[in-house]
């Protein structure tokens, strides 16, 4: 049983820390979503993202931000690993907290 519990220590340890990994990177990188809008026939990009509130556009250029669509799609999937982590750390807290009366 104590190889059990070493089990279950060692993995809640493991996600803790993918997850203040993932938190730090999704803290640094850039959130929303890129849109373009045609006007004259010509591709303009802005940045859209939340701030409080309100909606910001703030604006790109013409040509296609291709890094900062990377960068977009990789805080994305990071929030996506981090409810996957997050949910894998609440399946470790219940098994730890499934303690058999040693009586029986």
């Amino acid at each position: 049983m104590k190889v059990l519990r070493n089990i279950i220590q060692e993995s809640e340890q493991y996600y803790r820390d993918i997850k203040r990994k993932l938190e730090r990177q999704i803290l640094v990188l850039p959130k929303g979503s890129i849109k373009m809008r045609k006007i004259a026939g010509r591709p303009y990009y802005y940045h859209q993202y939340r701030d409080g509130a309100k909606v910001v556009h703030k604006y790109l250029g013409k040509a296609r931000p291709e890094e900062l669509i990377q960068q977009i799609k990789k805080r994305k999937s990071s929030q996506e690993e981090l409810k996957k982590v997050k949910e894998a750390l609440k399946i470790i807290q219940r098994s730890k907290g499934r303690r058999r009366d040693k009586s029986r």
